[in-house]
């Protein structure tokens, strides 16, 4: 789960089912402050149309649903019934229970100091790389449901170790909704918190004075509300004068980053592999590199290829899970076109795409790596036959047939799109017809079960690429999780930056990732329901079973537990902090 936006710190059961009938799907739930047992959570699922609750018990020690695994915070729990191992919930009577689609919590604060979703882990690593004494966040305690954390960068105290640290200092929301740091002034909202403690520093007992000076700004946002973030990346771009910012801003926030992306690329450096780049410094990471297999090893570099694969979760194996697979690659050179062949049919892959002409401005972007309608080409040892193509709205479609007859395998059917209107050094007028053209793409990559990576090129490999790339993965993700997923577009240029170097080369393109899932979201928007469904009754609790997947039998506790995770380790969170004052 991307998100654990599914804690709603203020809701009751009536409002929880309201929620999830008007706004969810089959398997969305929430969790939410039990209001029978204080201290307790109540998970509420939608079930078709239906919202069943199952309550979850906190000892104190730990947190459980009446039997079963035990796990040391809520966030563990729920990620562990809505992960792989969904199907161990259960009705007694084997009917499943699925945790499939969290439905978000409204952020209590719209300020983009917000940061949501973030470990205390991830908010040092922000914090250390971006910003400078006084910069601070706020983010949701992961121990504490409904708490929340505001931590800061600050020097320490000692004269003889000024480096800077991250402190971490805990807001509790109170059952009256107002919130404080324990023990001092309570205050209406959570901006009117951060505004006075801006103006008034906390300080440690070990003397270090805590000060709230700029805020780092959150870039993750609700999909639903992208429009927003876009008139507002809009209006600082176009009401700035001296200073650029907006989408320029953290545009070059990004770039600022990507220094710290220095993989190794010693293989495109070989002296065998130099003439086989495109663009002498336009390289793959060794990391994550295509490797060609079934080649000559007694020839140096037999195995080179300018190419990268792209994960959209590079922790997930191939071939399990979610995520989606590329691989990112330049236009073919002359020398290189039975290399691209070989690893298409390596890789298995059924659908390439190519954004680029052969030809734009003069100048050679790629080589004509397939033979003319109704013609057939060897390239190496790989047969490719044209056998048809069609013209759509501003691109083609060529059916291909790719085998090597040297062996005995049938020939495979590769669908070739090459996209025309893509100018190079820009970016379409308007995207909706990328959206199209990446809709098109993805029907042909699904229809076809076990198909390996997509493959996908303009010129250099990483500018219309990356652009294209960065767009397919978060439409995925949007389509997957729906409008209250949480989506963060220059996280995931940094994803795939790190599997291969410089993807999204330009402001241009940079805002047109924007733009484009703007429109998508909008699309989506317009396909919703009109009708809402009215609230019913709040149903009774659900005796919940978690263990056997078999529908036939009672599933009752299972006999054997594993242990309760442990608690975030020291660097993690320091919420407990005491010794601050006013």
């Amino acid at each position: 789960m991307t998100s654990r936006r599914w804690f709603h710190p203020n809701m009751s059961g009536a409002e929880a089912e309201k929620l999830l009938l008007s706004r969810g799907q089959h398997g969305s739930f929430l969790a939410r402050p039990s209001r029978s047992c204080p201290g307790g959570f109540t998970l509420s699922v939608r079930r078709h149309d239906e919202v069943t609750h199952i309550k979850i018990q906190n000892t104190g020690d730990y947190y459980d649903l009446y039997g079963g695994e035990k796990f040391a915070t809520l966030a563990e729990l729920v990620q562990h019934y809505a992960g792989q191992h969904g199907g161990l919930l259960r009705e007694r009577s084997g009917a499943p229970v699925e945790l499939r689609h969290p439905l978000g919590c409204q952020d209590p604060v719209s300020e983009r100091w917000y940061h949501g979703h973030l470990s205390g882990k991830e908010a040092e690593q922000l914090l250390m790389e971006q910003g400078r004494p006084g910069t601070f966040l706020v983010r949701e305690s992961q121990s504490k449901p409904g708490d929340l954390v505001v931590s800061v960068l600050t020097q320490q105290s000692d004269k003889a170790d000024r480096r800077p640290r991250v402190t971490h200092v805990m807001i509790h929301f109170q059952p009256d909704g107002k919130y404080d740091v324990g023990g001092g002034e309570q205050f209406d909202t959570l901006t009117d918190l951060v505004e006075h403690y801006k103006k008034n520093p906390m300080v440690e007992k070990s003397g270090t004075v805590v000060h709230l000076k700029q805020p780092l700004k959150a870039t993750r946002i609700n999909a639903a509300s992208i429009e927003s973030r876009v008139q507002e990346l809009s209006r600082a771009t176009e009401a700035s004068e001296k200073a650029k910012q907006g989408f320029w801003e953290e545009f070059e926030m990004l770039q600022q980053q990507e220094c710290r992306l220095l993989y190794p690329r010693k293989e495109g450096q070989r002296l065998e592999n130099k003439p086989k780049n495109r663009y002498k410094n336009i390289l793959p990471f060794d990391t994550t590199r295509v490797t060609l297999h079934d080649v000559d090893d007694s020839v140096p570099g037999a195995n080179y290829i300018n190419a990268n694969y792209i994960r959209s979760d590079p922790e997930e194996k191939p071939g399990h899970g979610l995520g989606k697979a590329y691989i990112a690659t330049q236009g073919c050179l002359q020398t290189t076109v039975a290399a691209f062949w070989a690893m298409v049919l390596q890789e298995n892959t059924r659908v390439i795409v190519m954004a680029t002409r052969e030809v734009e401005r003069g100048r050679n972007k790629c080589f004509r790596y397939w033979p003319e309608l109704h013609g057939s080409q060897e390239y190496g040892r790989v047969h490719i036959c044209n056998l048809a193509e069609y013209q759509a709205q501003g691109y083609c479609v060529r059916e291909l047939q790719v085998w090597r007859p040297d062996q005995e395998e049938p020939p495979r059917t590769v669908k070739h799109y090459q996209y025309f209107s893509w100018p190079d050094h820009g970016v379409p007028a308007e995207p909706s017809g990328v959206l199209g053209f990446l809709d098109e793409v993805n029907r042909a990559q699904s229809s076809t079960p076990g198909a390996g990576p997509m493959v996908v090129h303009c010129s250099a490999g990483i500018g219309r690429t990356g652009t294209i790339i960065v767009i397919d993965i978060l439409v995925d993700l949007i389509r997957r999780q729906g409008l209250d997923c949480d989506i963060d577009v220059p996280k995931t240029i940094q994803l795939v930056r790190r599997q291969r170097s410089g993807m999204v080369q330009t402001e241009a393109q940079y805002k047109f990732v924007y733009l484009a899932l703007q429109r998508y979201i909008q699309g989506e928007q317009l396909r919703l329901p009109s009708s809402q469904r009215e609230p019913r009754e709040e149903r009774d609790y659900l005796d919940v079973g978690i263990g056997s997947a078999d529908p036939g039998r009672n599933a009752g506790p299972l006999s054997s537990r594993a242990p309760a995770a442990s608690p975030e380790a020291p660097g993690g969170e320091y919420e407990n902090l005491r010794g601050l004052a006013r």
